[in-house]
């Protein structure tokens, strides 16, 4: 067993393996308070090595993290991360990962249900799924990647509820009155005309800068978003491969981003125009919402509102997904209450077409009636027939 006690008292491991590529390494790993500490470590470590499920959850989340981590934007594996080391980890990371049982994720999910949230009450029911859903990612990882057998949070079931949050949007007369009280502070006039008038998303207004705008094609190039990441700002690609995209732009928009440029003495090219963040966009939104007397809604809110007054000027789903970066079954999914209900329309189209087939040689009805008559009269004579000879 490479274990051997070091020079200042501690203890430390040294053992070679043999890496995905076939290569020979050497590891080394320090500062074990106790023996029996490194030994534990070098058995996790040969068991990750061999992708073996009989190592804990948390020597798995090591290599969780490295198969997925590369995958995501950072803000998103963030957002993992501290779910599974808060919420996971320290009541399932000691176990192994092919020993825990449905049983054992039910006593979780009891645990997580009684603990605290953001508002001093318990945590709520949608962020309750969202845990559970990525206690289950893992496992499902597990199975694909590391031969484990079952997903024991798939058999115990999930916890919480989606959120089903009302969907709240502002039509084009009370967008107008905000609009109008937001001209005395020019810069958020201007960051709410771009929201309401295209339907980007908030990290995408944050991180549009002079070159984006094409005025003479009045065409505007959505090719990244702004994220607040750790303190530190962070320009990313879009959420999605749909968000990569160029749209057009009214006239009107075109000639009040040249007047917002106008505000700046050097702003360059690539220079971002709105160096605004969310919770100031929401502050001012929840100001101007109060002035102008209309609903308050989210800052979010006007993206929907931008789909719905497309939607109510006849677009179809697919043109509209393409615009706000979206694929046209979302749009569908996500707003199918807001398209008109064509099932009134369809009946009618219907009743018009037999109406036309059946009216072709001037007979209509007349023609199905007498046809109806026709095999009346033959079902009497053979009623009578049978009768007759019975």
């Amino acid at each position: 067993m490479p274990v051997y006690k070091d020079k200042n008292g501690k203890w430390y491991v040294m053992l070679r393996y043999t890496d995905w590529t076939g290569k020979k390494k050497q590891k080394c790993q320090r500062g074990f308070s106790k023996k029996s500490e490194a030994a534990e470590w070098e058995k996790e470590f040969k068991l990750q090595k061999r992708a073996n499920v009989d190592m804990t959850l948390e020597s798995f989340y090591e290599l969780y993290e490295q198969d997925v981590k590369p995958k995501l934007k950072e803000n998103t594996w963030l957002t993992k991360q501290s779910i599974i080391e808060s919420k996971i980890l320290p009541y399932l990371g000691k176990r192994k990962l092919s020993d825990i049982s449905a049983k054992d994720i039910v006593d979780w999910q009891n645990t997580v249900r009684k603990l605290p949230g953001t508002n001093g009450n318990t945590v709520s029911e949608s962020y309750m799924r969202t845990i559970h859903n990525q206690l289950s990612a893992m496992f499902n990882h597990a199975i694909r990647y590391y031969s484990l057998q079952i997903n024991p949070a798939q058999r115990a079931g999930s916890m919480g509820k989606a959120e089903s949050r009302e969907m709240k949007f502002w039509t084009k007369e009370q967008y107008l009155k905000f609009a109008e009280a937001m001209m005395e502070r020019p810069i958020y006039y201007y960051a709410f005309e771009v929201l309401y008038w295209t339907g980007v998303r908030e990290g995408e207004l944050l991180a549009l800068t002079p070159e984006d705008f094409d005025f003479e094609g009045k065409m505007l190039r959505i090719n990244k978003s702004f994220q607040r990441i750790k303190g530190q700002d962070v320009i990313t690609s879009p959420k999605t491969e749909a968000g990569n995209r160029v749209i057009a732009i009214p006239a009107f928009l075109c000639e009040e981003i040249k007047d917002c440029l106008k505000m700046f003495y050097h702003i360059q090219p690539t220079d971002r125009i709105f160096h605004l963040s969310k919770s100031k966009l929401c502050s001012a939104m929840e100001r101007g919402s109060n002035k102008a007397g209309v609903p308050r809604i989210r800052v979010h809110d006007l993206r929907h509102s931008h789909v719905s007054l497309l939607i109510n000027q006849g677009f179809s789903a697919f043109e509209i997904g393409k615009r706000v970066g979206h694929s046209g079954e979302k749009i569908t999914y996500h707003y199918a209450h807001l398209f008109p209900n064509k099932q009134l329309d369809m009946a009618d189209f219907l009743e018009r077409e037999w109406q036309a087939d059946s009216q072709k040689d001037g007979s209509g009805l007349c023609m199905e009636n007498s046809r109806v008559e026709s095999i009346l009269s033959m079902n009497k004579e053979n009623d009578g027939g049978n009768a007759h000879v019975g």
